[in-house]
């Protein structure tokens, strides 16, 4: 009977995500180049719910999903960088499952209020020549060997 009571209390406490979570988040995101933080750098994130922009660095409140989330930045035609971030279960998903079975995981699933994002992004920066293939980054001694 008191394993009953604790199982039953743990199910309360974690509770179905699409009722006690929220099916926004808020990220921040960071850009580095070389080493350094980058400012002003605007940078565009997507998923199948929506697209948000910001500027680094910064934080905006997007739409959770099952989805990843691409993560596009840019400054000044210079500098580009793109990440693409992993949504992953939270733990009030798993409560979910425990307490109501399938159909509130489907539910939690449909929202995205059971999967988050982490909270801080970063994304690295290279000239916009380097992600294209266009910058000549050969040391002058191998041009010699050429």
């Amino acid at each position: 009977m008191l394993k009953l009571v604790v199982l039953a209390s743990v199910i309360a406490m974690t509770g179905c995500a699409s009722i006690t979570g929220s099916k926004l988040q808020p990220v921040s995101v960071q850009t580095v180049h070389d080493g350094k933080e980058v400012s002003g750098v605007g940078c565009t994130l997507t998923n199948d719910a929506g697209k948000w922009f910001v500027t680094t660095p910064g934080s905006v409140t997007i739409q959770k999903s099952t989805a990843d989330l691409a993560v596009d930045c840019k400054k000044d035609n210079v500098l580009s960088g793109q990440e693409t971030v992993v949504s992953k279960a939270n733990g009030s998903v798993w409560g979910n499952i425990l307490a109501g079975g399938g159909i509130g995981y489907v539910v939690d699933r449909s929202t995205g209020a059971g999967f988050d994002y982490p909270n801080t992004i970063t994304v690295m920066l290279k000239k916009l020549g380097e992600v294209v293939g266009l910058t000549d980054t050969a040391k002058p001694e191998e041009k010699k060997a050429q």
